[in-house]
């Protein structure tokens, strides 16, 4: 009997490095990536410079509709599944991948260790569907903080909640602490906080032309330069649409970058403007103001410590933000202190000897 890492793209791996690397052998266990990500850039860089074992089985589900691949995900995770004869079954954040690994665990009568529950943003956002539809059929709910766990309480989930600390603050401190090397600065030329650093990949954005044209806009608009690291399917959409990338004169694009890579734009960035949750934890962690293109956010406690400002994908209110937005408040510490993949991995050896006798 053992237990199932489930994980398929690039927040996933991040917060999967510093877990397996504390389970090691505590455990009988396999790793099944989805291949929701599997761009070169996108999943097996994150392999190679986190550490990652590689997987025990790779679905390479690829990119289709959002319901294709969940069907498609639900069914061939179940054969694994049943193919292993697995006890637990472990999902983290809040993706398509997050969501079919809870379901087909469910639907083989296996529990659901969810990593990251209780995170709220109250839109009908797909990831917000997804993160609700997974707490309320999983057994144990692991929460980064107490805000997140006061979330399933009020929704009336009650039993097996834990709040262990965020896997993203662990990997990062570890990741600062062993000093890697990255020569992104070096060859795009840049300077320290002479630049903002711009991702944009939230189907909000990305599949609303006219959001990502305003995103774009105030972006060339402004003073110092930004560089995007541009998601595959988002230049896609851009070509499809007749924009040439040339007319955003002040945007140096780039291809996707691994992690080594990525840490090294944000702590040297002037400010980051993003869509993504695990980049506004790691900007505020860094001390990197973050601007925050959408209307609400999961990390309500970024917004309210003063280091985080939501402005959608309204042109001016970004412009304002990229000029004007520069908190002067002291930073706390709401993600733990680089620990919580230990205790993940106490709680979870636990769980698998409790439900193998």
């Amino acid at each position: 009997m053992k237990a199932a890492f489930i994980i398929g793209a690039r927040p996933q791996f991040v917060k999967f490095s510093p877990l397996i690397k504390k389970v090691g052998k505590k455990f009988k266990h396999i790793i099944i990536h989805t291949g929701q990500h599997y761009d070169k850039n996108m999943s097996p860089v994150f392999f190679k410079e986190l550490g990652i074992p590689q997987p025990t089985y790779n679905l390479g589900i690829g990119s289709r509709s959002e319901l294709n691949q969940l069907g498609d995900m639900i069914v061939k995770i179940g054969e694994v599944l049943e193919k292993e004869k697995c006890t637990v079954v472990v999902v983290f954040g809040d993706t398509t991948s997050t969501l079919a690994g809870a379901l087909a665990a469910v639907k083989l009568k296996i529990a659901v260790a969810h990593i990251e529950a209780g995170m709220r943003s109250y839109t009908e956002m797909p990831e917000e569907t997804n993160r609700v539809l997974t707490d309320h059929i999983s057994e144990y709910l692991f929460c980064s903080t107490q805000n997140s766990a006061d979330n399933l309480k009020k929704e009336n989930i009650k039993k097996n909640i834990y709040v262990v600390g965020d896997l993203m603050c662990d990997n990062l401190l570890e990741f600062l602490k062993n000093g890697h090397k990255s020569k992104i600065m070096e060859l795009l030329r840049l300077q320290k906080e002479e630049y903002y650093l711009l991702t944009v990949h939230r189907a909000d954005n990305t599949d609303n032309l006219k959001n990502l044209n305003n995103i774009l806009t105030a972006c060339n608009s402004v003073k110092n330069k930004v560089v995007f690291p541009i998601h595959p399917r988002t230049r896609k959409i851009l070509t499809a649409n007749g924009r040439d990338l040339r007319e955003y004169e002040n945007i140096e694009f780039i291809d996707p970058i691994g992690y080594i890579d990525m840490v090294e734009l944000l702590k040297n960035a002037k400010k980051v403007l993003t869509d993504s949750g695990g980049l506004q934890k790691e900007a505020y962690m860094l001390g990197i103001p973050c601007i925050t293109l959408r209307d609400e956010t999961e990390w309500t406690e970024l917004v309210d410590s003063g280091w985080n400002i939501l402005v959608g994908a309204k042109c001016e209110k970004i412009k304002k933000a990229a000029l004007s937005f520069n908190p002067k408040t002291k930073r706390k510490n709401f993600y733990g202190s680089g620990r919580a993949s230990e205790e993940i991995s106490r709680i979870l050896e636990a769980i698998v000897k409790k439900r193998t006798k």
